[in-house]
């Protein structure tokens, strides 16, 4: 069975380093649906419609994106000690030590690495918008973050010992790692290296899926999968290529679970040949989307 993790509640943020904040801004506020939380110098902070105070923080930087950390809402203040304090017998790493944070937010962190550089900092306390909703075409918050791993198995049990996550379901080139009522929150692609994979955000219902996918074409920026519904965590979904090659979807519909679920294994998880979701109705990953899914690798600590 899965279960709860004991010191996350969520997934709150992603940020990146982007080289041109202005086309970030432009993009992830006219096209994509977020609006600016705050800014400082070099620095953008986006929220969705929900109470997380952002869900993507933008860092000007010259180069190819890069993905700096992704951000986990502890339980407690002790939760954020106990990880910091299994970190390393994991044969991981604390980046920055437990210290209140300054940036935009606020609350008190400690950011970690994983063996391979998967930076996560973990915050508790940080401010809450009251001021929520559910728009018909705008975010309301993030529903998961996928990253490659080079090496799933072992990816997945420093998620398990360091901050309590459980495995919801395992296909052939995925883990599906859990830890509050979605069916996952992280996920682990089974790849050559150790990059992004995508970012998803959930929108309200399918309709707003299928319209996010319309005005993202009506932007330049073409449906790259989908739409379509996944198996693990039943969602539907549109991916595309943003700016910088990061790759974002549009999501709907995931599946609560608790802890009574029963984690599937690869042969729980098969489709009749040329499918790779439940509809059937798209044609596969397209070629820019696989390249994207590579590209943003960790920023260096």
């Amino acid at each position: 069975m899965t279960h709860a993790s004991s010191l996350i509640s969520g997934l709150r943020s992603v940020a990146f380093n982007v080289p041109d904040m202005a086309l970030a801004e432009d993009f992830y506020t006219r096209v994509w649906g977020l609006s600016v939380a705050a800014r400082e110098a070099g620095a953008l902070y986006l929220r969705a419609t929900g109470a997380d105070h952002h869900v993507l923080a933008l860092h000007q930087q010259e180069g190819p994106a890069q993905i700096r950390h992704v951000t986990l809402r502890a339980r407690s203040l002790q939760a954020l000690q106990q990880a910091a304090a299994a970190v390393q017998s994991a044969g991981g790493r604390v980046v920055q030590p437990l210290a209140e944070l300054k940036s935009p937010g606020g609350g008190t962190a400690v950011s970690i690495a994983d063996p391979d550089g998967r930076v996560f900092q973990l915050v508790f306390g940080d401010a809450l918008h009251t001021d929520t909703s559910v728009q018909p075409d705008a975010p309301i918050r993030l529903a998961h973050a996928v990253l490659n791993s080079h090496d799933v198995e072992a990816s997945r049990v420093f998620l398990e010992q360091v901050l309590d996550f459980s495995l919801a379901d395992r296909t052939r080139i995925m883990a599906f790692m859990r830890c509050n009522s979605d069916h996952h929150s992280i996920a682990l692609g089974d790849t050559d290296n150790d990059a992004l994979n995508h970012v998803a955000f959930v929108v309200a219902d399918t309709e707003a899926v299928m319209r996010g996918g319309g005005r993202m074409k009506d932007a330049g920026f073409g449906i790259e999968w989908g739409p379509g519904r996944h198996g693990p965590g039943n969602n539907v979904f549109n991916y595309f290529v943003g700016p910088f090659d990061i790759v974002i979807e549009y999501t709907s519909d995931v599946q609560q679970i608790d802890d009574s679920y029963e984690a599937g294994q690869p042969g729980d998880w098969t489709w009749p040949p040329g499918r790779v979701d439940q509809w059937g109705i798209s044609a596969p990953p397209s070629a820019a989307l696989k390249v994207a899914q590579r590209a943003v690798l960790f920023a260096p600590t």
